[in-house]
């Protein structure tokens, strides 16, 4: 099937609920025939996500930059680890090999790749389906700022549709799948 870019946190957050979203979000693309590819690291959610992906017999492609292999405590459990020079390459490089990009709860890292990969969609760089996981009401106020940006005109209703968001991972899934 599709391999699905996730982009989370490599802290694991102040709620069970991101670590059990991250878990079932694992569980749900190994059972659904999706590769994950993600930023490598073997802690945090996305620890978390990578070993449900495996514990249910997926396949997990991590892509981490060589600075960061000690700093993230890099997962060499793997399907397959890639490691690029640097943080410039490591986008690349998981965009290239996605068909499709979800955000967990993460922190600025999280909040970069996401607007780097909208923006790219937008500029028409891709056509891939993106899509946030809004657990715990964790991107709320994000979502509420990204529809004030566009009834202020700044933001196009078609840019801002390319943007899905669920609450459930199913849900999610089901709406980044109708667009691969």
């Amino acid at each position: 099937m599709a391999r699905l870019c996730v982009y989370l946190g490599s802290r694991l957050g102040n709620s069970p609920e991101f670590r059990h979203a991250a878990i079932e979000l694992g569980a749900e693309l190994a059972k659904r025939g999706h590769t994950l590819v993600y930023g490598g690291a073997r802690i945090g959610l996305m620890g978390e996500l990578a070993n449900a992906v495996l514990d249910a017999g997926g396949k997990a492609i991590g892509v981490m930059p060589d600075h960061l292999v000690e700093r993230e405590q890099a997962h060499f459990g793997l399907t397959e680890l890639i490691r690029v020079r640097d943080m410039h390459e490591r986008k690349a490089t998981m965009a290239s090999q996605a068909d499709g990009f979800i955000a967990l709860p993460g922190g600025i890292g999280t909040f970069e790749e996401l607007f780097e990969i909208w923006t790219w969609g937008y500029l028409g760089l891709h056509d891939k389906p993106m899509g946030l996981l809004n657990i715990n009401d964790f991107y709320s106020p994000l979502l509420t700022f990204l529809d004030n940006t566009v009834s202020h005109g700044f933001l196009g209703t078609a840019t801002r549709e390319m943007l899905l968001d669920a609450e459930g991972v199913s849900d999610l899934l089901d709406a980044i799948e109708a667009q691969l």
